[in-house]
């Protein structure tokens, strides 16, 4: 189905949002009325770029505050909306956005409205125009999509249709089975928005929280499954209304707001009878990940990354023939250490590989979604891995057999230790990138988002996401450094699971290992909350190890000092415990800070 995206989604001024949208590959926009008034381009000279963009330009909005008066302000109502409509008519559009009355309506009737709507559609019939009626979610007396239309269908105005936008009929929990009443012919125009879960008021959740689709908690395929059942054939449109999209650069915004259209599209066409299919955008279908395959941390020296790895039990498992590449494995854990093209580079998180059940298939859906491919050098006698780069720049690969491990040399066998495998893998993000990385993971590889969380620590909130496949064969943590002065360094981190973490931390403290101390007020702490025996937490105080219990079972870990911005966790989950020991998080922050990692540098 042709795609479009409103002009307030994006950030820049009119022109460099229009030539981000054709860069992306939209068909078209909704022109936003500020948009245009602010530029110094003319309507003619906006229709005619917008032409050699290859663009349509498919609504002209808003036109508030219209209907549900008396007599004297319509009177000028009208006035209004004929300067708005002889502007759409010279911007080529022929479809204006009216919504329904939030400041100045003293009627509550639906004649009056309709009636109104009706004249209105006289006056856009001069000008070749139609209206399309939306009620907003705190219109002052039409805020139901259901009565818009009653009130549409009252007017009987070929002129006089109605818009339908997911986050008015969503965030007011409405019901939007009924939109399969109204006819196709009537629906003019369809604008898409998902939005996070919150309990706030609707207009300050509308203006600064919406989301692009897959990133919130709204079913936005079923609600585009009522739409495409009535016939619907216009755009699918976004009008994302979100303070981080409107500060970031246009064109990777505009590419990520493309991205969640396909993705929707794929999702509501797995929902639809095929009938509707032939016209919805499909991906290539694939199975989520079964599991970790490594992963990598990149620097220009990693010898200190080295010595940690072998006090906590990692056995070498070679260099790689080729490369400045050596391999560290405990268990079916496998970490890799990169210094190719690392100049300069501090021990980080660079890259997760992922096993999959079809590597081809990935590789073409992440090719379908736009994702950036990640380019490293391979020979003809090394196994070629598929490649994506995630929005906060972590390379991404995925396999379907390991075959690349025998690429490495001279490794020693593989010593006995409780390290099972990577249990799971913490990505700091950057603000900007926080909900384009949410939606990157959910569309290209299948992982759910948990609700999110806020972790408090010694500079603030830490936001954070958790992402996971239904079986939690791989988990991944998404974090946010709260905004503070200056620049913080957000580490990252690799946890691993364990079978016996007393006796890998005893071990690996024996080795040398220095591991995140831990204040002897949190085992104080410890033992009133849970009721934990005092031998237990006195073995947990030595040994540093944090504890947690929820309704599955309960949860112990510790944490490595951090090397770079990389540390290390090594948890040991009992039962069925399913959480990543939240509630130490701050313990854990203000250890680190204490320790000068994540401090503010100025």
């Amino acid at each position: 189905m042709k795609t479009s995206i409103a002009t307030v989604s994006l950030s820049g001024s009119l022109t460099e949002k229009l030539h981000a949208c054709a860069a992306a590959g939209f068909d078209g926009v909704e022109l936003f009325e500020p948009d245009l008034i602010a530029n110094d381009h003319s309507p003619e000279e906006i229709r005619a770029l917008s032409s050699r963009l290859g663009l349509s330009l498919d609504l002209y909005q808003p036109l508030r505050d219209i209907e549900g008066v008396d007599e004297e302000l319509f009177t000028e109502n009208l006035r209004r909306a004929a300067a708005t409509f002889a502007t759409a008519k010279r911007l080529g559009i022929d479809l204006v956005l009216v919504c329904s009355n939030v400041a100045t309506a003293t009627v509550d009737s639906d004649e009056v409205s309709a009636d109104q709507l009706r004249r209105l559609g006289d006056l856009a019939a001069r000008y070749d125009i139609k209206v399309a009626f939306e009620a907003l979610a705190w219109g002052r007396y039409i805020d139901d999509y259901r009565r818009a239309w009653r009130v549409a269908a009252l007017a009987d105005h070929p002129n006089v249709g109605v818009c339908l936008d997911s986050f008015h009929v969503l965030s007011r929990g409405h019901d939007p089975s009924a939109i399969e009443d109204i006819p196709a012919d009537k629906i003019f125009f369809l604008q898409l928005a998902d939005a996070p879960a919150l309990s706030m008021d609707v207009l300050s959740w509308s203006r600064h929280h919406r989301l692009f689709p897959g990133e919130g908690a709204f079913d936005l395929p079923g609600f585009l499954s009522h739409v495409l059942a009535t016939g619907y054939q216009g755009p699918l449109s976004l009008e994302v209304f979100n303070d981080t999209f409107r500060q970031t650069d246009p064109d990777r915004t505009a590419v990520h707001a493309l991205r969640s259209l396909l993705w929707l599209q794929d999702r509501t066409a797995a929902l639809a009878p095929e009938g509707w299919r032939r016209d919805l955008a499909t991906l290539t279908e694939t199975k989520p990940p079964t599991g970790f395959d490594f992963v990598e941390i990149k620097a220009e020296d990693t010898s200190e990354v080295e010595v940690a790895l072998q006090q906590l039990g990692f056995t070498p498992g070679g260099r790689h023939r080729t490369k400045p590449v050596s391999l560290w494995s405990a268990g079916d854990a496998r970490v890799v250490l990169n210094e190719q093209q690392a100049r300069d580079q501090i021990p980080h998180v660079a890259a997760v590989g992922l096993q999959v059940p079809d590597a081809v298939a990935t590789s073409r859906r992440a090719a379908e979604l736009m994702a950036p491919v990640a380019y490293r050098r391979t020979y003809a006698s090394e196994q070629t891995l598929g490649a994506a780069v995630a929005p906060d720049g972590t390379e991404m690969y995925w396999v379907s057999d390991s075959a690349w491990v025998d690429e490495f040399e001279n490794g020693l066998p593989a010593a006995a230790t409780p390290v099972c495998g990577i249990d799971h893998v913490n990505l700091a993000q950057p603000w900007q990138t926080f909900d384009d990385a949410v939606l990157f993971f959910t569309s290209v590889f299948g992982l759910s988002a948990d609700t999110p969380a806020e972790v408090p620590g010694p500079n603030g909130l830490v936001r954070s996401q958790s992402m996971r496949t239904a079986d939690d064969a791989v988990r991944l943590l998404l974090n946010v450094a709260p905004h503070i002065l200056g620049e913080a360094s957000m580490p990252q981190h690799v946890a691993f699971s364990c079978s016996d973490v007393v006796g890998l931390a005893r071990a690996a403290r024996a080795n040398g290992a220095q591991l995140l101390a831990v204040p002897d007020n949190y085992y104080d702490y410890l033992s009133g909350r849970f009721g934990l025996d005092d031998a237990t937490v006195n073995t947990y105080r030595e040994l540093n190890l944090l504890y947690d219990r929820d309704a599955g079972g309960d949860f112990v870990h510790f944490y490595t000092r951090t090397v770079g911005t990389v540390f290390f966790e090594f948890v040991q989950r009992r039962g069925r415990y399913d959480g990543y020991g939240a509630d130490n998080a701050p313990v854990r922050l203000a250890a680190q800070r204490g320790a000068g990692v994540g401090t503010v540098r100025t």
